[in-house]
């Protein structure tokens, strides 16, 4: 493994390893997930379900957030866990990350589907590069969601800007991370977000060294009432 792939990856997460495939299964809100991750060297972090999505789905439970009805867009979804919980639900749900990281997630929609089908309507799937394509999604979102989403410093300005658009009509960000000091995470939450949000830290874990933050653009920014 170069050094560029070091400095980039999770140190202890064997992310290079031989192919291989585990399902896990998560329990919520009284609903239970099971999730197949895909570990390989061309999923890299797209491939786990990762202690920050687990500690974002225990922060909603704790503060009973409904997400009944309400439109949800997930960035970096990964396998997808998060957004089909969400849609489990009852949320509209979007989940979005790179053109590789699709197929993962919509086989564990499939495998997820409800025995009497989607309280709403089952996740989206859809590829969406950060800084590049956000302009074919809407701004009209009740919430915007990632998990574990914040480790290369050069992809700041173009996450940034996503989160930009697809918050215009109002949308609360929640994003949970691992702050991990070599991937500057608490860079961007302390100089990068507040540039055009206002930001809260709801949750801190010492244990797991994870952080929960929530996101509100600012009214100059937005391009049309909130909904809040």
């Amino acid at each position: 493994m170069d050094e560029e792939a070091d400095e980039v990856f999770p140190a202890e997460d064997h992310l290079f390893e031989d192919s291989f495939s585990k399902d896990c299964t998560f329990s919520f809100f009284g609903q239970e997930c099971k999730i197949n991750q895909s570990f390989s060297a061309s999923l890299g972090v797209a491939a786990s379900v990762w202690d920050a999505a687990i500690q974002l789905c225990r922060f909603f439970e704790q503060i009973s957030l409904d997400l009944s009805g309400k439109r949800v867009i997930e960035l970096g979804a990964g396998t997808g866990f998060l957004s089909i919980l969400a849609a489990r639900l009852g949320a509209r749900v979007t989940l979005t990350d790179l053109p590789l990281a699709i197929p993962q997630a919509v086989r564990n929609i499939k495998a997820n589907t409800p025995p009497t089908g989607w309280p709403s309507e089952a996740p989206i799937a859809a590829p969406l590069c950060w800084g590049q394509d956000q302009e074919n999604f809407s701004s009209d979102w009740d919430f915007v969601l990632g998990t574990d989403i914040i480790y290369m410093p050069e992809t700041f300005p173009l996450l940034l800007d996503t989160l930009v658009h697809l918050c215009g009509g109002g949308a609360m960000v929640f994003l949970s991370s691992k702050m991990r000091r070599e991937h500057h995470t608490q860079d961007f939450y302390d100089n990068w977000l507040p540039q055009k949000f206002e930001v809260e830290l709801v949750q801190t874990e010492p244990e797991s060294n994870i952080n929960i933050y929530k996101a509100a653009l600012r009214a100059e920014s937005l391009t049309k009432t909130p909904k809040y």
